[in-house]
Protein backbone atom coordinates (compact mmCIF):
# COMPACT_ATOMS: atom_id res chain seq x y z
CA UNK A 1 0.00 0.00 0.00
CA UNK A 2 1.42 3.84 -0.90
CA UNK A 3 1.49 5.23 2.22
CA UNK A 4 -0.61 8.48 3.57
CA UNK A 5 1.60 11.39 3.02
CA UNK A 6 -1.32 14.30 2.51
CA UNK A 7 0.00 15.62 5.91
CA UNK A 8 3.16 15.43 4.79
CA UNK A 9 5.66 17.63 7.26
CA UNK A 10 7.09 19.72 4.91
CA UNK A 11 8.24 22.30 7.24
CA UNK A 12 10.26 19.66 9.76
CA UNK A 13 11.89 17.94 7.00
CA UNK A 14 12.88 21.42 5.35
CA UNK A 15 14.57 22.63 9.08
CA UNK A 16 16.03 18.99 9.35
CA UNK A 17 17.74 19.14 5.77
CA UNK A 18 18.77 22.57 6.33
CA UNK A 19 20.30 21.69 9.54
CA UNK A 20 22.41 18.40 8.00
CA UNK A 21 24.56 21.33 5.85
CA UNK A 22 24.63 24.26 8.61
CA UNK A 23 27.65 26.22 6.57
CA UNK A 24 25.99 25.61 3.52
CA UNK A 25 22.85 27.01 4.48
CA UNK A 26 24.35 30.14 6.25
CA UNK A 27 26.20 31.04 3.95
CA UNK A 28 23.11 30.74 1.37
CA UNK A 29 21.00 32.62 3.91
CA UNK A 30 23.87 35.07 4.48
CA UNK A 31 23.53 36.03 0.52
CA UNK A 32 19.92 37.35 1.00
CA UNK A 33 20.93 39.32 4.27
CA UNK A 34 23.19 41.10 2.03
CA UNK A 35 20.69 42.13 -0.63
CA UNK A 36 17.95 42.47 1.83
CA UNK A 37 20.10 45.19 3.89
CA UNK A 38 21.33 46.32 0.66
CA UNK A 39 18.28 47.23 -0.44
CA UNK A 40 16.43 48.13 2.45
CA UNK A 41 19.74 50.64 3.94
CA UNK A 42 20.31 52.00 0.53
CA UNK A 43 16.43 52.86 0.16
CA UNK A 44 15.94 54.00 3.89
CA UNK A 45 19.26 56.21 3.31
CA UNK A 46 17.96 58.15 0.15
CA UNK A 47 14.73 58.27 1.04
CA UNK A 48 15.76 60.27 4.64
CA UNK A 49 17.86 62.70 2.32
CA UNK A 50 14.82 63.02 0.62
CA UNK A 51 12.86 64.05 3.85
CA UNK A 52 15.42 66.20 5.35
CA UNK A 53 15.52 68.34 1.85
CA UNK A 54 11.73 68.87 2.46
CA UNK A 55 11.76 69.38 5.84
CA UNK A 56 14.47 71.67 5.57
CA UNK A 57 13.52 73.52 2.40
CA UNK A 58 9.77 73.23 2.88
CA UNK A 59 9.03 76.34 3.42
CA UNK A 60 9.84 77.66 0.65
CA UNK A 61 7.52 75.90 -1.09
CA UNK A 62 4.82 78.34 -0.33
CA UNK A 63 6.33 81.50 -1.44
CA UNK A 64 5.84 83.60 -4.89
CA UNK A 65 8.23 85.36 -5.88
CA UNK A 66 7.13 88.55 -8.50
CA UNK A 67 9.07 91.23 -9.63
CA UNK A 68 9.52 93.30 -13.21
CA UNK A 69 9.64 91.92 -16.38
CA UNK A 70 13.29 92.63 -17.27
CA UNK A 71 13.11 91.02 -20.53
CA UNK A 72 10.00 93.40 -21.57
CA UNK A 73 11.31 96.80 -20.30
CA UNK A 74 9.93 96.92 -17.03
CA UNK A 75 12.11 97.90 -14.13
CA UNK A 76 9.96 98.49 -10.61
CA UNK A 77 6.17 97.27 -10.10
CA UNK A 78 4.22 100.54 -9.97
CA UNK A 79 1.18 101.11 -7.10
CA UNK A 80 -1.44 99.27 -9.38
CA UNK A 81 0.80 96.38 -9.92
CA UNK A 82 1.37 95.76 -5.81
CA UNK A 83 -2.80 95.86 -5.91
CA UNK A 84 -3.75 93.26 -8.29
CA UNK A 85 -0.93 91.01 -6.14
CA UNK A 86 -2.71 91.71 -3.09
CA UNK A 87 -5.83 90.88 -4.60
CA UNK A 88 -5.13 87.24 -5.75
CA UNK A 89 -3.60 86.80 -2.92
CA UNK A 90 -6.29 87.91 -0.46
CA UNK A 91 -7.17 85.03 1.63
CA UNK A 92 -4.66 82.56 0.78
CA UNK A 93 -1.74 84.29 1.85
CA UNK A 94 0.20 87.61 2.82
CA UNK A 95 2.23 89.79 0.23
CA UNK A 96 4.88 91.49 1.15
CA UNK A 97 6.42 94.29 -1.61
CA UNK A 98 10.05 95.38 -0.78
CA UNK A 99 12.44 97.96 -2.25
CA UNK A 100 15.79 97.41 -2.48
CA UNK A 101 19.29 99.43 -2.79
CA UNK A 102 22.64 99.15 -2.22
CA UNK A 103 24.81 101.00 0.54
CA UNK A 104 27.84 101.61 2.66
CA UNK A 105 26.88 100.65 5.91
CA UNK A 106 29.28 102.10 8.85
CA UNK A 107 29.41 100.64 11.84
CA UNK A 108 29.75 102.02 15.71
CA UNK A 109 33.86 101.81 15.32
CA UNK A 110 34.71 103.52 12.22
CA UNK A 111 33.87 99.86 10.32
CA UNK A 112 32.36 100.01 7.11
CA UNK A 113 31.05 97.47 4.51
CA UNK A 114 28.76 97.74 1.19
CA UNK A 115 25.55 96.36 1.58
CA UNK A 116 22.16 95.37 0.18
CA UNK A 117 19.36 97.81 1.92
CA UNK A 118 15.67 96.36 2.10
CA UNK A 119 12.47 97.91 2.89
CA UNK A 120 9.78 96.42 4.02
CA UNK A 121 7.26 97.10 6.82
CA UNK A 122 6.29 93.73 7.21
CA UNK A 123 10.23 92.19 8.34
CA UNK A 124 8.06 89.53 10.75
CA UNK A 125 6.79 87.54 7.64
CA UNK A 126 9.94 86.82 5.68
CA UNK A 127 12.61 86.95 8.99
CA UNK A 128 13.33 85.70 11.95
CA UNK A 129 15.20 87.32 14.91
CA UNK A 130 18.44 85.86 15.69
CA UNK A 131 18.79 88.02 18.67
CA UNK A 132 16.33 91.26 19.72
CA UNK A 133 12.76 91.65 18.72
CA UNK A 134 11.36 91.38 15.49
CA UNK A 135 8.76 94.04 15.09
CA UNK A 136 5.45 93.21 13.64
CA UNK A 137 5.45 96.38 11.77
CA UNK A 138 8.39 98.04 11.20
CA UNK A 139 8.26 101.90 11.53
CA UNK A 140 11.91 102.83 13.08
CA UNK A 141 15.58 101.16 13.70
CA UNK A 142 17.29 98.40 12.07
CA UNK A 143 17.55 94.60 10.98
CA UNK A 144 20.86 93.72 10.52
CA UNK A 145 21.96 90.14 8.46
CA UNK A 146 24.26 88.29 10.87
CA UNK A 147 26.90 88.02 8.57
CA UNK A 148 27.11 91.45 8.72
CA UNK A 149 26.86 92.29 12.11
CA UNK A 150 29.93 90.30 12.86
CA UNK A 151 32.02 91.97 9.76
CA UNK A 152 30.70 95.56 11.56
CA UNK A 153 31.27 94.26 15.11
CA UNK A 154 27.93 95.85 16.33
CA UNK A 155 24.99 93.97 18.04
CA UNK A 156 21.42 94.85 19.15
CA UNK A 157 21.40 98.24 20.56
CA UNK A 158 24.69 99.72 18.36
CA UNK A 159 23.97 102.77 15.87
CA UNK A 160 24.48 102.30 12.54
CA UNK A 161 24.95 105.09 9.85
CA UNK A 162 23.57 104.74 5.96
CA UNK A 163 23.84 107.00 3.45
CA UNK A 164 24.20 109.55 6.37
CA UNK A 165 21.40 108.80 8.48
CA UNK A 166 21.71 107.45 11.49
CA UNK A 167 19.94 104.02 12.62
CA UNK A 168 19.46 101.77 16.20
CA UNK A 169 19.74 98.22 15.58
CA UNK A 170 16.65 96.47 17.07
CA UNK A 171 17.38 92.91 15.67
CA UNK A 172 20.44 90.96 14.15
CA UNK A 173 18.73 88.20 11.78
CA UNK A 174 18.96 84.94 11.95
CA UNK A 175 20.64 82.93 8.66
CA UNK A 176 18.29 82.73 5.42
CA UNK A 177 17.69 80.07 2.95
CA UNK A 178 20.42 79.55 0.69
CA UNK A 179 17.96 79.46 -2.21
CA UNK A 180 15.64 82.19 -1.30
CA UNK A 181 15.89 85.61 -2.97
CA UNK A 182 15.81 87.96 -0.37
CA UNK A 183 19.42 87.11 1.64
CA UNK A 184 19.64 88.63 4.99
CA UNK A 185 22.73 87.44 5.84
CA UNK A 186 24.76 91.04 4.42
CA UNK A 187 21.59 92.85 4.31
CA UNK A 188 20.17 95.72 6.38
CA UNK A 189 16.41 96.03 6.41
CA UNK A 190 14.61 99.44 7.15
CA UNK A 191 11.26 100.83 6.89
CA UNK A 192 10.23 101.59 4.05
CA UNK A 193 9.61 105.07 4.92
CA UNK A 194 13.66 105.24 4.72
CA UNK A 195 13.36 105.40 1.08
CA UNK A 196 12.69 107.87 -1.36
CA UNK A 197 11.14 105.93 -4.39
CA UNK A 198 7.69 104.45 -4.16
CA UNK A 199 8.45 102.05 -7.04
CA UNK A 200 8.66 98.05 -5.35
CA UNK A 201 11.78 95.79 -6.91
CA UNK A 202 9.59 92.85 -5.79
CA UNK A 203 6.96 91.19 -4.11
CA UNK A 204 7.39 87.96 -1.75
CA UNK A 205 4.31 86.21 -1.50
CA UNK A 206 3.51 83.68 1.30
CA UNK A 207 0.96 81.94 0.83
CA UNK A 208 -0.90 79.39 3.51
CA UNK A 209 -0.16 76.37 1.31
CA UNK A 210 2.12 75.12 -1.69
CA UNK A 211 -1.44 74.38 -3.51
CA UNK A 212 -2.31 78.08 -2.82
CA UNK A 213 0.75 79.12 -4.38
CA UNK A 214 0.61 77.41 -7.30
CA UNK A 215 -3.10 79.25 -7.97
CA UNK A 216 -1.99 82.21 -6.98
CA UNK A 217 1.42 82.15 -9.20
CA UNK A 218 -1.35 81.19 -12.03
CA UNK A 219 -3.77 83.80 -11.17
CA UNK A 220 -1.32 86.45 -11.68
CA UNK A 221 -0.08 85.32 -14.61
CA UNK A 222 -3.55 85.59 -16.28
CA UNK A 223 -4.35 89.32 -14.37
CA UNK A 224 -0.64 91.11 -15.38
CA UNK A 225 0.18 89.03 -18.25
CA UNK A 226 -2.80 88.92 -20.29
CA UNK A 227 -1.96 91.20 -22.85
CA UNK A 228 1.93 91.28 -22.24
CA UNK A 229 4.59 90.83 -20.21
CA UNK A 230 4.30 93.23 -17.15
CA UNK A 231 6.00 90.67 -14.19
CA UNK A 232 7.80 87.83 -13.77
CA UNK A 233 6.39 84.94 -11.52
CA UNK A 234 8.58 82.33 -9.89
CA UNK A 235 7.43 79.56 -7.88
CA UNK A 236 9.64 78.41 -5.33
CA UNK A 237 8.07 75.53 -5.40
CA UNK A 238 9.31 74.35 -8.12
CA UNK A 239 12.51 74.26 -6.90
CA UNK A 240 11.91 71.74 -4.44
CA UNK A 241 9.69 69.36 -7.59
CA UNK A 242 12.88 69.35 -8.89
CA UNK A 243 14.83 68.40 -5.88
CA UNK A 244 11.63 66.09 -5.21
CA UNK A 245 12.58 64.38 -8.84
CA UNK A 246 16.31 64.48 -7.98
CA UNK A 247 16.35 62.60 -4.78
CA UNK A 248 13.43 59.91 -6.53
CA UNK A 249 16.05 58.94 -9.04
CA UNK A 250 18.56 58.81 -6.27
CA UNK A 251 16.78 56.46 -4.86
CA UNK A 252 15.78 54.43 -7.59
CA UNK A 253 19.06 53.60 -8.43
CA UNK A 254 19.87 52.82 -4.94
CA UNK A 255 17.46 50.66 -4.85
CA UNK A 256 18.49 49.07 -8.19
CA UNK A 257 22.47 48.67 -6.80
CA UNK A 258 20.68 46.57 -4.17
CA UNK A 259 18.66 44.26 -6.42
CA UNK A 260 21.76 42.86 -8.04
CA UNK A 261 23.04 41.82 -4.81
CA UNK A 262 20.06 40.25 -3.36
CA UNK A 263 19.84 38.83 -7.84
CA UNK A 264 23.62 37.15 -6.68
CA UNK A 265 22.38 35.81 -3.39
CA UNK A 266 19.80 33.75 -5.52
CA UNK A 267 22.43 32.65 -7.74
CA UNK A 268 24.03 31.15 -4.34
CA UNK A 269 20.65 29.67 -3.07
CA UNK A 270 20.05 28.08 -6.93
CA UNK A 271 23.55 26.62 -6.52
CA UNK A 272 22.86 25.52 -2.90
CA UNK A 273 20.04 23.70 -3.69
CA UNK A 274 20.61 22.50 -6.73
CA UNK A 275 24.06 20.53 -5.74
CA UNK A 276 21.94 19.73 -2.37
CA UNK A 277 19.06 17.45 -4.14
CA UNK A 278 22.30 16.21 -6.21
CA UNK A 279 24.08 15.12 -3.36
CA UNK A 280 20.48 13.65 -1.93
CA UNK A 281 19.23 11.77 -4.51
CA UNK A 282 19.16 8.55 -2.76
CA UNK A 283 17.16 9.76 -0.36
CA UNK A 284 14.92 11.27 -2.91
CA UNK A 285 15.01 8.06 -4.94
CA UNK A 286 14.10 5.77 -1.93
CA UNK A 287 11.10 8.33 -0.67
CA UNK A 288 9.88 7.65 -4.58
CA UNK A 289 10.19 4.21 -3.95
CA UNK A 290 8.16 3.83 -1.44
CA UNK A 291 5.28 6.01 -2.60
CA UNK A 292 6.02 9.64 -1.32
CA UNK A 293 4.17 11.67 -4.19
CA UNK A 294 6.22 14.24 -6.54
CA UNK A 295 4.68 17.05 -4.61
CA UNK A 296 5.74 16.43 -1.92
CA UNK A 297 9.45 16.13 -2.19
CA UNK A 298 8.80 19.65 -4.46
CA UNK A 299 6.91 20.75 -1.57
CA UNK A 300 9.55 20.40 0.97
CA UNK A 301 12.33 21.77 -0.92
CA UNK A 302 10.80 24.70 -2.06
CA UNK A 303 10.05 25.47 1.58
CA UNK A 304 13.66 24.86 2.30
CA UNK A 305 14.17 27.64 -0.32
CA UNK A 306 11.78 29.56 1.21
CA UNK A 307 12.82 29.37 4.70
CA UNK A 308 16.33 30.23 3.56
CA UNK A 309 14.49 33.62 2.07
CA UNK A 310 12.82 34.28 5.29
CA UNK A 311 15.45 33.71 7.62
CA UNK A 312 17.65 35.91 5.61
CA UNK A 313 15.39 38.28 4.97
CA UNK A 314 14.15 38.63 8.73
CA UNK A 315 18.23 39.08 9.58
CA UNK A 316 18.59 41.50 6.60
CA UNK A 317 16.00 44.05 7.66
CA UNK A 318 16.87 43.85 11.98
CA UNK A 319 20.40 44.95 10.02
CA UNK A 320 18.84 47.44 8.18
CA UNK A 321 16.69 48.94 11.02
CA UNK A 322 20.00 49.01 12.96
CA UNK A 323 21.75 50.80 9.92
CA UNK A 324 19.07 53.68 9.69
CA UNK A 325 18.81 53.85 14.08
CA UNK A 326 23.12 54.37 13.59
CA UNK A 327 22.36 57.50 10.40
CA UNK A 328 20.25 59.04 12.84
CA UNK A 329 22.92 59.01 15.64
CA UNK A 330 25.76 60.02 13.54
CA UNK A 331 23.77 62.58 11.62
CA UNK A 332 22.09 65.63 12.31
CA UNK A 333 19.34 63.78 11.20
CA UNK A 334 16.02 64.09 13.63
CA UNK A 335 14.41 61.12 14.72
CA UNK A 336 11.18 61.85 13.53
CA UNK A 337 12.50 61.40 10.24
CA UNK A 338 14.26 57.85 10.59
CA UNK A 339 10.34 57.12 11.96
CA UNK A 340 9.05 57.87 9.08
CA UNK A 341 6.49 55.01 8.07
CA UNK A 342 7.91 55.60 4.48
CA UNK A 343 10.69 53.95 5.44
CA UNK A 344 9.24 51.37 6.66
CA UNK A 345 8.23 50.29 2.67
CA UNK A 346 11.69 49.68 1.75
CA UNK A 347 11.82 47.07 5.06
CA UNK A 348 9.07 45.69 3.49
CA UNK A 349 9.85 45.65 0.42
CA UNK A 350 13.45 44.73 0.58
CA UNK A 351 11.94 41.59 2.80
CA UNK A 352 9.69 40.47 0.48
CA UNK A 353 11.84 40.72 -2.70
CA UNK A 354 14.18 38.59 -0.48
CA UNK A 355 11.53 35.79 -0.12
CA UNK A 356 10.91 35.97 -3.45
CA UNK A 357 14.09 35.57 -5.12
CA UNK A 358 15.05 32.89 -2.74
CA UNK A 359 11.52 30.93 -3.71
CA UNK A 360 12.27 31.59 -7.38
CA UNK A 361 16.13 30.48 -7.05
CA UNK A 362 14.46 26.93 -5.54
CA UNK A 363 11.98 26.08 -8.05
CA UNK A 364 14.04 24.68 -10.33
CA UNK A 365 16.12 22.41 -8.29
CA UNK A 366 13.03 21.31 -6.50
CA UNK A 367 11.36 20.53 -9.74
CA UNK A 368 14.18 18.52 -11.15
CA UNK A 369 14.45 16.57 -7.86
CA UNK A 370 10.62 16.10 -7.31
CA UNK A 371 11.03 14.44 -11.33
CA UNK A 372 13.84 12.19 -10.67
CA UNK A 373 12.81 8.31 -11.70
CA UNK A 374 13.17 6.22 -8.38
CA UNK A 375 15.65 3.55 -9.90
CA UNK A 376 17.71 6.14 -11.62
CA UNK A 377 17.78 7.78 -8.59
CA UNK A 378 18.85 4.61 -6.28
CA UNK A 379 21.34 3.44 -9.14
CA UNK A 380 23.17 6.81 -8.41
Amino acid sequence: MRPDLSGFPAVLMAIRNLRRNRLRSVLAALGIVIGVLAIATLGIFGNVLQLAAVESLGGLGNQVIVSPAEDAGGESLTARDIAEIERATEGRGTAVPILSDGASVEGTGGASEFATIYGTDQPAELFSAESGRMPERHRQGALVGSSLADELGVQVGSVLEISGNSYRVIAILAPGEDISPVQPDNAVVLPESAFTSDDYDQVVIRADSSEDARDIAADLRNRLNAREDRVSVFELSSILDRIDEFFGLLNQFLIGLGAVSLIVAGVAIFNVMLMSTTERKGEIGLLRAVGVQKRDILRTLVVEATLLGVLGGFAGVLLSIAAALLLWYVAPISLSIILDPSNGLYLVAAFGFGVVISLASGLYPAWKAANLEPVEALRD
